[in-house]
């Protein structure tokens, strides 16, 4: 299953040049760059871990595709995106989200159905890496 998160998802991978060229688009706004990653990618797991600090005051894109380079080496097998902030309406807002890693193999997620009072049913979704301890998910 290919997990589709933020933007550019639909189209095949980026290239580190067109990874490069996003995070200028992103310096060139002013907004700062963050790198997350996790091995639990959830629709609603919006809470990855930070890798290190968001990159403030940074005019070229090269100190962030090393830190890039330097989080996939460090989770071969993780989920990896970029994000981009900007705080010009006083507030912290995502204006760019994007992934840079995702994992050779991709298990999916379940649909769980519960039936309830009435006939009712209702769906939910387990992905089924969580049957794994967390950092062992995709390791294999």
């Amino acid at each position: 299953m290919y997990l589709r998160h933020g933007a550019f998802s639909y189209l095949p991978d980026l290239t580190d040049d067109e990874i490069a060229g996003q995070v200028r688009y992103a310096l060139l706004n002013g907004w700062p760059v963050s790198i997350e990653y996790t091995d639990d990618p959830h629709p609603r797991n919006v809470y990855w871990e930070l890798w290190g600090l968001p990159l403030f005051d940074l005019d070229e894109p090269d100190g962030v595709l090393a830190e890039i380079d330097a989080c996939r080496s460090t989770f071969p097998n993780h989920y990896v995106r970029v994000l981009a902030y900007d705080a010009r309406l006083g507030r912290q807002t995502t204006a760019l989200s994007f992934l840079v890693q995702r994992p050779a193999t991709e298990p999916g997620f379940e649909l769980v159905r519960t039936e309830g009072a009435d006939r009712r049913q209702a769906y939910s979704l387990r992905s089924y890496a969580t049957g794994a301890p967390a950092g062992s998910r995709y390791a294999g």
